[in-house]
Order: C-alpha cells, then structure tokens, then sequence
C-alpha cells in the first residue's frame, strides 16, 4: 500500500483570524468546489468542528460514487483534517493548516495523504493522473480563497441578514455561497404553488407571484434583498414562454416591491437584476448606463422590469438594477451549453462572428452584486459586464484554444433564426458592445477583465 502526500501552500495577505473564520462557516464548501468538476454537494455541516461531516456525489461519466468524510482534529486558528469514511480513495486524509506571517498575513497549506485503490495497478495508472487534477483543483480553489477574502477586507465581513429569490439559479447559488462563507445571515425566498407549505429549513420563506402571496412577517427585518428570480429565457420563444418570461420578471418585481413597501422596517437596499438586453442590436456602439433603451422583446421587458421597481423607490429604499452580461460559468448558461460540442471540436462562430458579445465571469457578477450593496451611493441602473466585450468570433477563437480544440464550424445566421427564431436572433446574433462605467466609477476592481485568464479560470486550464 503505497501512500501518497500533495501539499498545496499559499501566503494571504489577510489576519490569519479571518481566513480561518471563512474555513469554518457554512458556503466555504460550496466555493471551493470547481465548477467545473461534476461534484453534488447531498450533505454539508452548518460549522466545522470533530464529528461533522460533509457527503459528495462523485459523477464520473454515467457512474457517480458517494464521498463521505469527517471533520477531525479540529484546532481554533491552528488547522483541522478532512478525513474519508467511505468513497473512491483507499486512504484520504486532508489537513488544512494555517500559520501566521506577521499581524497581516498568514499561510494556508492544504497536505493529503491518500492511497489509490487497486493496489499497486491503481498506483501505476493513476498516480500522476491524480497529482495533476489535485494540482489544478488546489490552484483554484486558493484563487477563490485570496478573492473572497480580499472582497471582506475591503468591504467588510458579515453582519447582514439578507433575502435572495432564485437563490436556487445560476447566479443566487454560488452568491449565497459566498454570502454565508462571508459570515452573512441568507434568507431564501421560494416559489411554492401550494397554500401554507410550511418551509423545511429556517431560511427559507414561500411566496407565490401568480396568487399574490407572501409572508410579510418572514421579509420583515432584512437589511438588504437580492431578487434574481424569472423564467430561464433559453428555449423556443412561443407565446407563452414569452408571457411567463415578462410576468415572472415584471410581475413578480412588482409584487416583490409592493410587499416591501408596506413593511415596518424596510431593507435599506434592493439589488434586482435586468439584462443588457435593454440596449437592443446596436452593433459597435459603445454602450454605458446613459444610452437609451433599443427595440426588441427583451428591450422591452427589461425596461417594464426596471419599471417595477417603483414602489421600493417611493418607500425610501435604494434600488440597484444590475444589468447583467452573459454570465460566465461551466455550469449553465452559455459556456455551459457551447462546453461539449466545442470539445468535440464542432464549435464555431455563430453568424457572422463580428456582433459584440458582452460577458462576465461568475466571480465578477457575484463580486459586482457585493460591491454594489456596501456602496451606498450607487442606485439604478448598473452594467455588469467584463470592460473588455469581445466579439462572437474572438469568443469562440479564445474558447477553442482554452479548451485545446479547433473552432472553425460556422454556424449560419440562416440556421441560427430557423432553429431558435426570435430568441437565436435577440440572444446569439444581436452586438450589444458594453461597458461596465458606473462599476469603475464607483471603485469595483475585476478579478477576471480578461476572457482567456476568466475561461482558464472557470474550466481549470489556469
């Protein structure tokens, strides 16, 4: 039984309190896990202390395998171990150690010790294999670690209780991680068709747009609401996938802003997300906050949405309307649905290729949602996108040499409009060219400007 030892050491320029604390809360599990690994987290502690523990489904191909380990050794401000009850490994047995360089920094080592299954066979063939993904996961999630950290020292850590819609989404998911890892109370507001479901975790709260219900008393008191809630706007734009796009953006932020508005303590902030779909096809102008609403569906509900929000205003409460690029992530939207046929090597530009594409990475939309909560003097309309829009075809070329495949299959605007219709011709053939000016103005410094250093980032390519 041959034993194996990986350490991974970095230096953070924080106190060595603070990046502890973050080891230890609920949502580190969940930023730490790379996106684009097929990993499920089924079982995760509240805190970290001996005798917790936390369970992973392991996808690999059509099998999965269930990861079931321990927290041990716990240690205030010294360290803790990861140690498997059951799953994939012979022997795993993950430290994670921090050390205190001077009053404002520290190191953190992650050191395993692991054996392989199927004995020597298993060492043979899949020693280096394992170094090498142990090498890339450890990489980023380091990254992640000095970036979270870095967002609390400059804006704060958590004494918020804050209410998030479609916390279940692309984006809610990982920034109630980050929320939670940073110390922060998360409500989640849900949909429920039922009358009087009664929630199975505390923070959770049901309403229902359609029924006009709501639990006034479970809103009540939070100091800040992050409404990302509506219809996926992906698929076939029939009729009524049209109607249930507007009404669960326009109605449902309507409804959302009466209800705050009749509270006794209102929050004092409410972020709520539109889209750059606002500007319409504009081709290669230059678009910031100031440039006038364009033609087209979406043009049109993201203004009625942005409308919607006139209550909250009228009630005293600082609306912010993020307008959102296309969201970055290996784990849905977009890049998402171009990862496997550009691995197969049958990706290319759509259409022309020269229409902008204005895009920013999931760290990026989660740390401009954070920046624009703690920075009081921003309200309305926000644009949240990489200062560096590229067009379809440089996406596709930087994706392609990312990913190590070619990327010359067109795909026509012919095909493009018989297949997906108005949503193909409003989502993947319109130039929305971008700027993020009200973000810079306002301080926000970008993790990932550059889309080959955010792609090599999302897809462990660094």
């Amino acid at each position: 039984m041959k034993k194996e030892v990986f350490t991974y050491r970095t230096r953070i320029e924080a106190p060595l309190e603070l990046v502890f604390r973050w080891h230890t809360r609920s949502g580190a599990l969940e930023r730490l896990m790379p996106p684009w690994e097929r990993w499920e987290i089924l079982e995760r502690p509240s805190c970290i202390k001996d005798g917790t523990r936390a369970v992973i489904k392991l996808k690999i191909g059509p099998f999965s395998r269930r990861w079931v380990v321990e927290h041990r050794d716990y240690r205030e401000g010294i360290g803790f171990k990861d140690v498997q009850v059951s799953g994939p490994f012979k022997l795993w047995e993950h430290s994670h150690l921090f050390e205190p360089d001077g009053p404002s920094g520290c190191f953190i080592e992650d050191r395993i010790e692991y054996v392989l299954p199927f004995g020597w066979i298993g060492s043979i063939v899949g020693s280096s294999f394992v170094r090498n993904k142990l090498k890339v996961v450890f990489s980023y999630r380091h990254r992640v670690i000095k970036e979270d950290i870095e967002m609390y020292k400059r804006y704060g850590e958590g004494n918020m209780k804050i209410l998030v819609t479609g916390a279940g989404g692309l984006i809610g998911s990982a920034l109630t991680a980050f929320l939670k890892a940073g110390g922060h109370e998360v409500t989640r507001l849900r949909h429920s068709k039922r009358t009087g479901e009664v929630p199975s975790d505390r923070n959770e709260i049901f309403w229902n747009i359609e029924a006009k219900r709501i639990d006034l008393n479970g809103i009540e008191g939070h100091d800040v609401v992050v409404h990302l809630a509506g219809e996926n706007i992906a698929g076939i734009w029939t009729g009524e996938k049209k109607r249930r796009i507007r009404e669960s953006r326009v109605e449902g932020t309507r409804f959302l802003c009466e209800s705050l508005s009749k509270l006794g303590e209102p929050p004092q902030v409410l972020v709520c997300a539109s889209a750059i779909g606002y500007y319409g096809d504009r081709g290669d102008e230059v678009l910031t906050e100031e440039k006038p609403k364009g033609r087209g569906f979406l043009a049109d509900v993201c203004s009625e949405w942005e409308s919607a929000v006139e209550p909250a205003v009228k009630r005293g409460i600082r609306v912010v309307n993020l307008r959102f690029g296309i969201v970055l992530s290996p784990k849905g939207g977009a890049l998402g649905m171009m990862l496997l046929p550009f691995r197969l090597g049958l990706g290319g530009r759509i259409g022309s290729g020269e229409q902008y594409w204005s895009w920013v990475a999931l760290d990026d939309a989660i740390g401009a949602i954070y920046h624009t909560i703690k920075k009081t003097e921003l309200e309305g309309p926000v644009n949240v996108v990489s200062p560096n829009p590229v067009t379809n075809r440089e996406f596709v070329k930087t994706l392609g040499r990312v990913l190590g495949r070619p990327a010359f299959i067109p795909l026509p605007e012919s095909l493009v409009r018989l297949v997906a219709g108005e949503m193909g011709e409003e989502m993947l053939l319109a130039s929305v060219r971008v700027m993020p000016k009200r973000l810079l103005d306002s301080g926000y410094e970008f993790h990932y400007p550059d889309l080959e250093v955010a792609l090599r980032h999302l897809l462990g390519r660094m």
